[in-house]
């Protein structure tokens, strides 16, 4: 029997029933922990953590170049103080070695910590902190939620749906065999969703776009950063609700500093949540090698969908 392929699901911020901590990841965590292959062997285990206390290098992601972990996946949901520099060279090697790797934030400069990640962290654009190369894209885009500035793109309400686009050659991470079309065309909404592109010289394309409901502003929702020269598989992505409870189903809650009304288009459109799962599935399965890309970028048997 073939190992299950271990991955770290980590926020950086402490513990805290009322913020984004990797509870309200719970969704996301059972979703991988129940994924099979054809013969009903768990593909992944799971281990899902805050970081410790701040103020001094994070025990887990400081070592994690040393550590068995085959992925990490981590939701960067602090004010920018979230990796200590310790935490970032090792999170660098980790990848550098050949790790798999999924960096996600928010809006303005929530997760601004994540840019000192060599190759991946150049990829995310933040208000205060690297911002986006293209001025003209250094504006407000979310209207509703004033005390928030760019990036901000507004793809919906939480737990809605938006569609998404794919950028250029088919990738294995937006392929899903149940669609009418053979990609994932739906992903959770967010009022804020994050900027990020793909830095050149790093083996990074942008997969696939969303459009502001607000503005009509194509933005960028993912990067991938194909293994080579540069180390391991790597992902960034826009923003964390795209794999949060709360967008997933807004009936499990969340922070008391969320104001926005929720919507229920997820739990309404199945075909929509299938595309949720079945992209969660598709990164995991690509990060480790089970998905890489093709001539044909046909998916491989190694998931079962959900």
């Amino acid at each position: 029997m073939i190992e299950p392929k271990k991955i770290l699901l980590q926020t950086t911020i402490p513990t805290s029933e009322d913020d984004w901590s990797i509870a309200r990841f719970s969704s996301l965590a059972a979703l991988l922990r129940d994924a099979r292959d054809e013969s009903g062997h768990a593909l992944y285990d799971v281990t899902a953590r805050d970081r410790d206390p701040p103020g001094k290098p994070d025990s887990v992601l400081s070592t994690i170049d040393r550590s068995d972990f085959d992925e990490l996946w981590l939701f960067a949901v602090d004010t920018g103080n979230g990796l200590t520099e310790e935490d970032c060279a090792a999170i660098s090697r980790f990848r550098k070695n050949g790790g798999g790797l999924f960096v996600t934030r928010d809006h303005m400069d929530l997760g601004s910590s994540v840019c000192a990640l060599g190759g991946v962290g150049k990829a995310h654009y933040f208000h205060s902190k690297q911002p986006d190369p293209d001025v003209s894209r250094r504006k407000r885009d979310d209207p509703y939620t004033t005390d928030i500035d760019w990036p901000n793109f507004h793809s919906g309400a939480n737990g809605d749906f938006q569609e998404v686009e794919g950028v250029g050659e088919a990738h294995p991470v937006l392929a899903n065999e149940q669609s009418p079309t053979g990609s994932i065309r739906f992903l959770p909404s967010h009022p804020h969703e994050g900027d990020i592109g793909a830095p050149k010289g790093e083996g990074a394309r942008v997969l696939a776009k969303g459009k502001s409901k607000a503005t009509g502003v194509d933005f960028n929702i993912l990067v991938a950063f194909e293994p080579g020269e540069h180390g391991g598989a790597a992902i960034a992505e826009s923003t964390f609700h795209h794999f949060a409870d709360y967008n997933w189903d807004p009936r499990s809650g969340c922070p008391s500093f969320v104001r926005e009304k929720p919507g229920d288009g997820l739990q309404r459109v199945p075909e929509a949540m299938a595309d949720t799962h079945r992209y969660a599935l598709n990164i995991a399965a690509w990060l480790c090698g089970a998905l890489r890309r093709t001539h044909d970028t046909t998916l491989t048997d190694a998931i079962q969908a959900d």
